[in-house]
């Protein structure tokens, strides 16, 4: 169940039960988004996309990334420089497996997209390294 956007123009926060989102996700969606999971280097859908267009969240649908601030990071998920709204993101630090990280997740359902590192290219610095289970792909032209 969906919450309808706000008139400001920022979007409500999606929420569902477990089973809702279980009913909604496939099993590895769920597991990245819901669990905080991750999909192994180079096996994501989304990794070599160099298609023009918009990544959402598979979640709820909102816009996160632009196809321009993609760029071949060499880590084995998609990379990116900057999202595509600074409000579409929220980051935590992240402290699992024994490492100091800053977790990325979508700022309308707190699904988990994966974690943001200071060494990216310019102009931000910033590789967004984001799990290919976690987005969806839309090309340009065609619609949502």
């Amino acid at each position: 169940m969906s919450n309808p956007p706000k008139e400001s123009g920022v979007a409500a926060k999606v929420t569902h039960t477990e089973a809702e989102w279980r009913e909604k996700l496939t099993p590895h969606q769920y597991h990245v988004l819901r669990e905080k999971g991750t999909e192994r280097p180079y096996t994501g859908a989304l990794t070599e996309n160099h298609e023009t267009g918009n990544y959402h969240c598979a979640g709820c649908g909102a816009l996160l990334f632009l196809s321009g601030a993609k760029f071949d990071s060499g880590c084995g998920w998609p990379s990116f420089v900057i999202p595509a709204d600074s409000k579409a993101i929220h980051e935590h630090e992240d402290n699992t497996l024994g490492m100091r990280r800053v977790e990325v997740t979508c700022a309308q359902c707190g699904g988990h997209l994966g974690h943001v590192f200071p060494d990216g290219p310019r102009p931000t610095g910033l590789r967004y390294c984001i799990n290919s289970a976690s987005l969806t792909f839309t090309r340009e032209g065609d619609t949502k």
